[in-house]
């Protein structure tokens, strides 16, 4: 079965080797974001996701020696346990060539929460898909153009630090940080259970 969009999913994997020797220029870059966020679904049509892409020094204010995440880190961390395998891993991120900031805009789910009484549950749960559908959208739209990214989750223990960084909105919700590069070494072979454990068919 030939199928272009599935294609595409497969190409998106979690790559944690990069580097910034991309081919995609920046403005291809930022276009295929702005595609990606501009057609990802959400409920009621809402577009709550907003994203911020950061690209050299910027991003190096996240990931960097003494960035927003290590020094966030190293406020919580236990007396006598070494930093090392974290600061490993930030520079891996800090090697791309850049980083998506995710978050959603909680004045609009608060505004819909107002306007829709009877579903004003769901609308917090709705956003939090709406992310979900942004995230996965550009990854896989980025993974097409031939850039590799993984999906970090270091909120809430940054939110104040990139808040003020980047002058984000106070409305803004930090849901997801994605650093982005050229492949310098694929993925692995992934495995998957039976597909018949999760996909039943019926009638």
């Amino acid at each position: 079965m030939s199928n272009a969009y599935l294609e595409s999913m497969k190409k998106r994997r979690t790559i944690y080797a990069l580097d910034k020797n991309v081919s995609a220029s920046k403005e291809e870059i930022v276009t295929t974001i702005q595609e990606a966020i501009k057609h990802a679904p959400s409920a009621f049509n809402s577009q709550t996701s907003r994203v911020v892409v950061l690209f050299g020094e910027e991003s190096n204010k996240l990931w960097g020696e003494d960035g927003i995440v290590e020094r966030a880190i190293r406020n919580v961390l236990p007396e006598g346990q070494s930093f090392e395998p974290t600061a490993r891993k930030l520079a891996s991120f800090n090697a791309g060539t850049g980083t998506v900031l995710y978050f959603e805009d909680t004045s609009v789910v608060k505004n819909l929460q107002k306007q829709f009484s009877l579903y004003a549950d769901n609308f917090p749960v709705w956003s939090q898909h709406s992310t979900a559908i942004a995230q996965f959208s550009v990854w896989t739209a980025l993974a097409n153009i031939g850039i590799g990214a993984s999906l970090q989750h270091y909120n809430p223990l940054i939110d104040e630090g990139v808040r003020k960084t980047f002058n984000i909105p106070e409305s803004w919700k930090l849901t997801g940080q994605m650093p982005f590069g050229n492949i310098a070494e694929p993925a692995g072979e992934k495995e998957f259970m039976p597909i018949e454990e999760r996909v039943k068919v019926l009638g």
